[in-house]
């Protein structure tokens, strides 16, 4: 059942939560709804089903009590239980009665140093409200995605890092921001955050240098790719409706514009992207690579770089062993590399491998010694 609360009377409609995918456990479902009154629906009729702005849900209750197998034939759980959902920020806008999230007092700092920093017309134009709220939305999580030690990479965690970071990029050239901007809503978040995440005061320099050093390796490239996707398009104009899959994969090697926002610039202009065809690129470029990974004893990376920007080690094998025999990366003064480190020294050490879990999830970070032939270092975090 769900029940919404429409002034004193309560409206009520089938509802159930499906598994999250083709199977899983199920069940019916409670959902909670605000009412932020009539001259926010649609009609006379309005509900919490259409499409409108006067219904805010903020709170489901799903009675876990069916698993549906693949088929779809659902049979009763050995237990039953109940997934609460309550969105955090949205009582929060309820609460202050704000018309959007980032009009609360947990974006309205970050959103005021994009508008002073990269610009845009927030709250008058409504392509720059939507820009300039994208960018709050991303720089937030990747303050807290470096800090917990994700750095932009091609792959995994890495790569959602470096997507948000480059779609952030794009958008602040759309408000006419040229040089780099990241650092300084990094900085925002940080101080609006820290007092409820002390671990991302630690790590302020390690994310705002990483954020600048992305952002400028990017920004150099920029140019480049959208010129060429620009051409692309018009060269489109009534031949086709799609982006060759080959000329996508170009732009996110050669120029590091991702796929998906090469999709999304795309759609602007009505045009889709051959992704069947990017996929086959993009295998072709994996096979390259696994041949040539035969004959090179080591990968030439922008390792210098992630180091001066992180501070961070690299595979983690503390799941496996409390300690292991590895090679010293780099040390580091806040961003500075070192050649060596003296006596009493506080320094940052990036190890090739780690048993050091970091501090994350609730988890403080590992305490230990790091020796050499030359010396011990004490590890505080």
């Amino acid at each position: 059942i769900s029940a919404c609360l429409v002034g004193s009377e309560m409206c009520i409609r089938d509802s159930f939560w499906g598994p999250p995918g083709d199977f899983g456990p199920c069940g019916p479902c409670s959902e909670i709804f605000y009412d932020w009154g009539e001259e926010y629906g649609c009609g006379p009729d309005c509900e919490p089903a259409h499409d409108c702005f006067r219904f805010l849900e903020i709170w489901n209750l799903v009675f876990m009590q069916l698993y549906q197998d693949e088929q779809g034939k659902r049979t009763p759980l050995p237990r039953a239980n109940i997934d609460t959902g309550a969105g955090l920020e949205r009582i929060a806008r309820v609460l202050a009665g704000a018309p959007s999230p980032y009009e609360t007092d947990l974006f309205q700092p970050i959103v005021a140093a994009i508008a002073s920093t990269v610009g845009g017309d927030y709250g008058e134009n409504e392509e720059d409200t939507r820009i300039v709220r994208t960018i709050a939305d991303h720089a937030r999580a990747v303050t807290f995605l470096i800090a917990d030690g994700v750095l932009p990479s091609n792959e995994g965690r890495g790569y959602v890092v470096r997507r948000l970071i480059r779609r952030s990029v794009y958008y602040g050239r759309l408000l006419g921001r040229e040089g780099a901007f990241l650092a300084r809503i990094a900085a925002a978040v940080v101080a609006r955050m820290a007092p409820y995440y002390p671990h991302l005061e630690e790590q302020r320099v390690n994310i705002e240098t990483t954020l600048t050093v992305e952002e400028r390796q990017f920004g150099e490239t920029l140019e480049g790719g959208i010129a060429r996707l620009d051409g692309l398009i018009r060269s489109l104009e009534g031949q086709g409706d799609a982006l060759p899959g080959e000329e996508v994969f170009r732009l996110y090697s050669t120029y590091g514009v991702p796929r998906e926002l090469t999709i999304e610039i795309a759609a602007r202009h009505g045009l889709r992207v051959d992704e069947e065809g990017f996929e086959r690129e993009l295998e072709r470029e994996r096979e390259r690579s696994r041949a040539a990974a035969g004959f090179r004893s080591t990968v030439v990376s922008d390792a210098r770089l992630r180091l001066a920007g992180a501070g961070r080690g690299g595979r983690f094998v503390g799941y496996d062993a409390a300690e292991t025999d590895t090679t010293i990366a780099g040390l580091l003064r806040d961003t500075a590399l070192l050649d060596r480190a003296a006596l009493g020294d506080p320094v940052q050490v990036v190890l090739d491998e780690t048993p050091f879990y970091p501090e994350g999830g609730g988890q403080i970070g590992d305490r230990g010694e790091i020796r050499t032939e030359t010396g011990v270092v004490q590890v505080e975090d």
